[in-house]
């Protein structure tokens, strides 16, 4: 696409931009820095190197750990990033599948795991090469705080780079601090917790474990999760530091209620779907992962990191597929049995000096990720008994590698302008192994993504940017792994090619002692986008939509005000519509030619136009008292390509309080929380293109929790 004619399309909002800065700016002195308020967070997430996000050309937000704890069950990311505009996360009401993310649209196709967004846990990537990611590793009782970036920026992290989103753990305070919580909720919810922590000089270590357990709210939806978290990190020296990373997760056999129907919906929606209690559907997964950061101050102006991870991941899952589909001798059948190993490297060196009185920032690095699966189906039936394995059906070996080199600059000419740019060049390669003799496939992807962005000091504590970029994001080995929904066709589908973005952003971030706002417009238009061409007997078949163009507005409002209160606002206009593209095959094997062309305009699926949330804390340091009300509304989210059903616009509203004393080292905790005051029916995600129009997962009605902790500190001698 042409920039100039993307810069056009955005001409409205950035009308708007600069009208409203030049408001503040009249009753604004220029100075040569901007104010530091204390709400102005540091992150990491755009440059690799630590700046303020008020400074950077993108949009990024930063979730702390205060918010991701307190009155928290601290078990689903929808938990803390729904004050975050532009990100979309739904919980399901589903264990067994994991949350629908999505950033500016990116993702909300996603039928399986994350896509389309890149996910770091401590600089360690959640998302394999391909593309897919899964989140369930992310430990959030740990964790320090969340970045999710949006925009061009998030080209620069490589394949599948819609946005991305980031947790890091904590670092433990001077001395020595033991924790525990037990939290209880409606249908049975159990969490307990257990940390530990300390640091002194050179060393520094923190270990959390939690058991998380819950009844379900629908039929059929019963799960627990196990999880542990460390880290250690060592200091090697005046000018170098080892951090150690290892985390595990299990989930023994977690139900899949799956998706309703619309009749279905209005007569139980807490009932579960069709064929679930038959096949007794549900999923196990087992993945241990370890990871190594060295870092090394190479001189006053150079340092250097390594980062070395690899992981195992073993998952099963069982499917509800009708008998008389199964017994067919080409279908897969209904139990998929995923075994994954992988590992991966990233190295970069970063430079920062000045040069003629102005600073020169540079990154440059090569990453690596490598992922070995072993992929075997079964019938879901043996012995006339229905939900266990029965008969192979499907055996192969994949590997898929990705290996990157990138460049970031960062220049400041003057007080007043930064210039941020970088390139990106990737390579993704796909070899799939037919362990039944039915052949080998594969195919390679590459692109090369730059991005470039500029900042504006238009007055103290207000600045303007603009940014552009590049994206691409490949199919991933579940997009690629059928050519037909009937089986007649083997072998991996070889006619999808990565999906390509242009991605435009203009913003203003203003910040004064007690509040920060930040506004953005963005327009994106991406080519080959893959979308499900026919979905049947527990195969999907994607294709590539010509087009779809994205465009919206993003605004976060953040303030600590007077007498105890602060609060937080975020609300996103997005309107997502899409190309020409084709409906279910009327024929099988599904073949593009034999589909029939619907109108261009159709909108995204899974997003909506409108989401707000709005909440307002108010605390009393006295004794330790704080409530919170939050509200949240969002617009109706079509389930389809074909817009053919849709899940209705809702409004929930939330209430949590507690108490927090401190005494003599000691810290206890007690939190109470009402979710969904009105006790309003609504659904809270849809499982996007669903062959049976089983679309919808319903939220309960009115929920309570109550969450305890108690922490022991010592300080350092």
């Amino acid at each position: 696409m042409n920039p100039l004619r993307g810069a056009r399309l955005l001409a409205p909002a950035l009308r708007i931009l600069l009208s409203s800065a030049a408001a503040i700016a009249a009753a604004a002195p220029v100075v040569a820095q901007a104010v530091d308020p204390a709400l102005s967070p540091v992150i990491v997430t755009a440059t690799r190197t630590p700046e303020r996000s008020f400074d950077l050309p993108a949009a990024v937000d930063r979730i702390d750990a205060a918010a991701i704890r307190a009155g928290q069950f601290e078990v689903n990311l929808s938990e803390s990033l729904q004050a975050v505009p532009g990100a979309s996360v739904q919980s399901r009401q589903n264990y067994a599948q994991d949350l629908q993310i999505s950033i500016r649209g990116f993702g909300a196709r996603s039928s399986f795991g994350v896509r389309g967004v890149r996910l770091y846990s401590d600089g360690i990537p959640g998302t394999m090469p391909d593309g897919q990611g899964q989140f369930s590793q992310f430990d959030l009782g740990s964790a320090d705080h969340i970045e999710v970036l949006r925009g061009p920026f998030s080209a620069l992290y490589g394949n599948s780079s819609g946005g991305v989103i980031a947790v890091f753990t904590e670092d433990a305070p001077p001395g020595r601090t033991f924790a525990a919580g037990a939290d209880y909720g409606s249908f049975g919810t159990t969490r307990y917790s257990l940390k530990a922590e300390g640091g002194d000089a050179g060393f520094n270590y923190v270990l959390d474990a939690a058991h998380f357990q819950t009844g379900g709210y629908r039929d059929h939806s019963s799960a627990e999760r196990n999880n542990f978290n460390a880290k250690l990190r060592i200091d090697l020296g005046r000018d170098s530091t080892l951090t150690l990373i290892a985390n595990a997760i299990e989930t023994p056999f977690v139900q899949d209620p799956l998706g309703l129907t619309r009749a279905q919906l209005s007569a139980d929606p807490s009932q579960a779907g069709t064929g679930a209690l038959q096949f007794n559907t549900r999923k196990s997964l087992a993945q241990e992962q370890t990871g190594a950061i060295y870092e090394r101050r190479l001189s006053d102006t150079d340092e250097f990191q390594e980062t070395l991870y690899a992981g195992h991941r073993a998952t099963v899952q069982f499917q509800a597929i009708p008998l008389v589909t199964e017994k067919s001798p080409l279908s897969p059948g209904g139990v998929i049995d995923l075994d994954r190993t992988f590992w991966g490297s990233d190295s970069h060196v970063a430079d920062r000096r000045e040069i003629g009185g102005t600073e020169l920032q540079t990154t440059l690095g090569v990453s690596y990720d490598d992922l070995q699966e072993e992929r075997q189906s079964y019938l879901n039936y043996a012995g006339g008994e229905d939900g266990v394995a029965g008969a192979l059906r499907l055996a192969e070996g994949n590997h898929v590698y990705d290996i990157d080199e990138y460049l970031q600059t960062q220049w400041d000419p003057d007080a007043r302008w930064r210039l941020t740019a970088g390139v990106r060049n990737s390579v993704v390669d796909l070899a799939s192994h037919d362990q039944l003799g039915r052949g080998n496939s594969g195919v390679r992807y590459g692109a090369v993504d730059p991005v470039a962005g500029v900042t504006f000091k238009a007055a103290s504590g207000v600045n303007l940017y603009a940014a552009y970029g590049k994206g691409f994001e490949t199919p991933t080995l579940n997009d690629l792994a059928y050519r037909s929904t009937d089986g007649s066709v083997p072998g991996l589908n070889l006619t999808l090619v990565p999906a390509r973005s242009n991605n435009y952003e203009a913003g203003i971030k203003t910040m004064g002692a007690w509040y920060r706002v930040d506004l953005d417009a963005f327009y994106t238009k991406t080519v080959d986008e893959l979308a499900v061409l026919s979905s049947a007997s527990g195969r999907s078949v994607f294709h590539n939509i010509p087009e779809t163009l994205r465009r919206g507005a993003e605004l976060a409002v953040e303030a600590d005000g007077a007498h105890g209160f602060s609060g937080r606002l975020a609300y996103t206009y997005l309107h997502a519509v899409v190309g020409e593209q084709y409906e279910t095959c009327p024929t099988s094997p599904c073949k593009p030619a034999a589909a029939k062309p619907v109108a261009a305009g159709n909108y995204l699926p899974a997003v909506p136009m409108h989401a707000l949330y709005a909440g307002v804390t108010w605390a009393h340091p006295a004794t330790g008292f704080s409530a919170t009300l939050e509200a949240q509304a969002r617009a109706q989210i079509f389930a389809d390509d074909r817009n053919s059903a849709a899940a209705a616009s809702y409004r929930v509203e939330n209430l949590r309080f507690g108490w927090v004393q401190e005494r003599h080292g000691w810290r206890f905790s007690e939190f109470a929380r009402v979710d969904n005051l009105a006790d309003r029916a609504y659904v809270g995600s849809v499982i996007v293109n669903d062959s049976n129009s089983r679309f919808f997962e319903p939220e309960p009605g009115r929920t309570f929790g109550i969450l305890f902790t108690v922490a022991r500190h010592s300080p350092a001698e």
